[in-house]
């Protein structure tokens, strides 16, 4: 490699080109411009036209593999990220979120409890549902909270086999094969799981889950970590909705491998610390958000820098934008991209002569429509040398303008990039 990579991605930072204008636009972001500015851009479809993908599926599209001939499902991968083995075979992953459900109705009144369930709190209410049997087919349920609201839930079966081509009960996310994509206008309601395949083992999986569901509004409903926050006045933790069932993780060839480089990933969410360990990268955890964005940028700038003197190649995922995308909170999400600009951007600009940097977005999450679209992201690169195209802002708008062009899979972009520049 001419020179060494480092591979920013701005979760959700990117809206929809139908709204008049984006948060992009909206954002003073004088270190994004330059980055700009300074080299090449373009944009990207991070899996394909017409798909509004979720994360781990345009992750792994943009570290360059299809996820249609890799992907396994979300919840493998977060498991992964979280520390678990999976019995394959006997045991299917889901992503979960807890949840504020009506318990008659099963009405959601909030897929994410408010944002503002802690992670302790998680975790005691997961550890009172951890080994859960589920009272048919040998069926029981493994359940470890993540970070905030997010969760891993693990059914499994002591004497029957499983499938992971059954549906989600989260409304919000539909099934095609075993990638999701996110529903525009989703019910409020949870939909019970259903087989996806005509076989026993799918038909099973999708009662024992049903099953697990069931039991979670029973025991959480009057649970005290619940009855503590109703009294505060805080929507109550009382349900898991589960989506995107694997039974194993991805396997491909390792990262270091595919491109002939030492990979690094630097990461916060367990999903994409599992998407690092399931594709061989050396993963380096970063400590979740602590709410000073000065420092927590400051902490992710010092890791990327220390990363680079020892890989080839590091990737790192900055979630910033994306939750107030999804809450539909168009001042939040500037911010956080004017954050990220100030504190990260801005400081590795003095290193432009020394790395390349190639900046994008896993995918838009337009405020306008509260969930991740199909809509193209920007992309700019920068390498020492390189001849810029005259694109001079960071915006969906401009960046289509740049001699990168429009990409139209996120899995031919590095290679693209390393063939291009970096060989």
């Amino acid at each position: 490699m001419k020179y060494k990579l480092i591979y920013l991605v701005i979760d959700g930072a990117a809206d929809s080109l139908s709204d008049p204008t984006t948060t992009l636009e909206l954002a003073h972001k004088p270190g994004l411009d330059e980055v700009a500015k300074r080299g090449v851009c373009g944009v990207m479809y991070t899996i394909g036209r017409g798909i509004a993908p979720e994360s781990d599926e345009a992750v792994i599209s943009i570290i360059g593999y299809d996820p249609h001939e890799v992907y396994t499902g979300r919840g493998p991968i977060e498991a992964l990220g979280a520390g678990l083995e999976i019995r394959e075979g006997y045991e299917v992953a889901f992503r979960a979120n807890f949840a504020t459900v009506d318990p008659i109705s099963l009405e959601i009144i909030d897929r994410r409890v408010g944002r503002n369930l802690s992670s302790s709190e998680a975790r005691v209410l997961a550890n009172s549902l951890d080994g859960l049997e589920l009272g048919v087919y040998d069926g029981y349920a493994r359940v470890v909270a993540t970070i905030g609201h997010r969760a891993v839930v693990i059914i499994g079966s002591r004497s029957k086999r499983l499938s992971p081509m059954v549906s989600n009960n989260d409304p919000a996310y539909e099934r095609r094969g075993l990638v999701s994509v996110a529903v525009s206008n989703p019910s409020r309601f949870v939909q019970w799981i259903k087989p996806l395949e005509d076989s026993e083992e799918a038909r099973v999986t999708a009662e024992l889950a049903n099953a697990f569901f069931k039991k979670t509004i029973e025991l959480l409903r009057n649970h005290p970590v619940n009855r503590e926050r109703v009294a505060r006045g805080l929507l109550p933790a009382n349900s898991l909705l589960l989506r995107d069932a694997g039974g194993r993780p991805p396997r491909a060839i390792p990262l270091s491998e595919k491109y002939g480089a030492k990979f690094a990933f630097l990461a916060e969410m367990p999903v994409e610390i599992g998407i690092g360990r399931a594709f061989g990268a050396s993963v380096i955890p970063l400590e979740p958000p602590s709410g000073d964005p000065r420092r927590d940028y400051a902490l992710r700038l010092e890791a990327t820098l220390k990363a680079i003197a020892d890989n080839d190649i590091v990737y790192v995922h900055l979630k910033g934008p994306d939750e107030p995308g999804h809450d539909g909170d168009y001042e939040a999400k500037r911010r956080r991209i004017e954050e990220i600009d100030e504190y990260y951007v801005q400081p590795l600009l003095e290193y432009l002569d020394k790395y390349a940097i190639l900046i994008t977005s896993d995918h838009a999450t337009p405020p306008s429509k509260r969930s991740h679209s199909d809509d193209p992201v920007p992309i700019a690169f920068h390498a020492p040398g390189i001849t810029s195209d005259h694109v001079s802002k960071f915006t969906e708008r401009e960046c289509i303008k740049g001699a990168l062009g429009l990409v139209e899979h996120g899995w031919l972009l590095l290679p693209l990039i390393m063939e291009r520049y970096l060989k």
